[in-house]
């Protein structure tokens, strides 16, 4: 894999709707609880799978787990539960679609903890303040880092699923929280 392809991260290839991931939202800031949960969920599918799996799905998310709010889905019942096994819009798994909702459920607590999702998030950082990585070629960006191992133990404790320090970075990656654009993208923050 190249490290840069038409000045971007080289991960993202030449595919039109991974490239406009790229561009528009990874690295991005999220300032949102409902973002943040958005992409729990779809981290959380993603394990084991590609990301542009998951992306392609993602209109199909958004419809099955209402429009990713949290309130709504920790709601949810196991009927809804078992009509989503027969939905095409997302990956089938009754372990990840069952983890969504009891994920929902720790999400609304740890927001009535920390404020927000966000700020839980923030909690595990120095300073609170996002890590602007300056890596050369992708070969240098880990799975996993101190942040992300320290936050998804702790998720763990509290009952997330599906979220573990390699999902976690990806999700801290994606909400901004992580910026590894390589230093020659177009898309690095200044």
């Amino acid at each position: 894999m190249e490290d840069l392809i038409n000045g971007r991260c080289g991960w993202c290839g030449t595919d039109r709707l991974y490239v406009e991931y790229h561009d528009r939202e990874w690295g991005k800031p999220a300032d949102d609880d409902r973002t943040l949960f958005e992409f729990l969920v779809l981290e959380s599918a993603q394990a084991g799978l590609s990301w542009l799996t998951i992306l392609r799905k993602r209109e199909g998310y958004r419809r099955a787990f209402r429009d990713f709010d949290a309130g709504a889905v920790a709601r949810m019942t196991e009927e809804e539960v078992g009509q989503l096994m027969r939905f095409d819009g997302i990956v089938r798994n009754r372990m990840k679609i069952e983890s969504a909702v009891s994920n929902a459920r720790h999400f609304l607590t740890v927001q009535r903890e920390f404020g927000s999702f966000r700020s839980y998030v923030l909690s595990f950082f120095p300073d609170g303040k996002p890590i602007v990585n300056r890596f050369r070629s992708l070969s240098e960006i880990p799975v996993s880092n101190p942040v992300s191992e320290a936050m998804s133990r702790d998720m763990k404790k509290r009952g997330f699923r599906f979220f573990g320090p390699t999902i976690c970075y990806s999700f801290l990656q994606a909400t901004g929280f992580i910026d590894d654009h390589l230093t020659g993208c177009i898309c690095r923050r200044k």
